[in-house]
């Protein structure tokens, strides 16, 4: 899928892109947590994930997009690029995307919704850990597509 460039403002590219992130979700009926990571100047997506923490437990939707990342196109280039998640980041993710020094970071639904919906959550927001990192400059962007993420995590089966 391609759309346009990227930029914060650019409601209807995140948008897409986000709707990209949806559709991993959906490989993880129980834990949707899905993402995509764009690059910035053509609207590409380069990299996909979906949580698959039955194999490991770091293994988040952001991390396996990551990982899905490197092996696509090595430890390189990460400022321009923007990565798509269904929800918030977690400390170990957001820790994980500013040392990669991603170009930005785009959510639907927030840390306190998915704790809502009975899905654990550590309450360290990503903007606390980018607030903590002295080196990050790239960009946060929260509630994107934010009805359709949360009903995307009210709506999981329950193991």
């Amino acid at each position: 899928m391609t759309t346009r460039p990227r930029r914060m403002d650019d409601m209807a590219a995140h948008e897409c892109a986000m709707r990209a992130a949806i559709a991993e979700a959906c490989g993880n009926p129980v834990y949707p947590f899905g993402a995509v990571i764009v690059c910035t100047a053509t609207g590409e997506i380069v990299a996909r994930g979906v949580n698959n923490g039955r194999v490991s437990p770091i293994l988040h939707g952001e991390v396996v997009a990551m990982n899905d990342y490197v092996a696509r196109r090595g430890n390189t280039d990460w400022s321009a690029h923007t990565l798509y998640t269904t929800g918030e980041p977690c400390g170990m993710c957001m820790g994980a995307l500013i040392w990669a020094r991603i170009g930005g970071v785009v959510f639907g639904s927030s840390i306190s919704e998915i704790e809502r919906t009975g899905i654990d959550q550590i309450a360290i927001s990503a903007r606390s850990v980018i607030d903590a990192s002295p080196f990050y400059h790239g960009t946060l962007l929260g509630g994107v597509l934010r009805a359709e993420t949360d009903q995307l995590f009210q709506r999981r089966q329950r193991s």
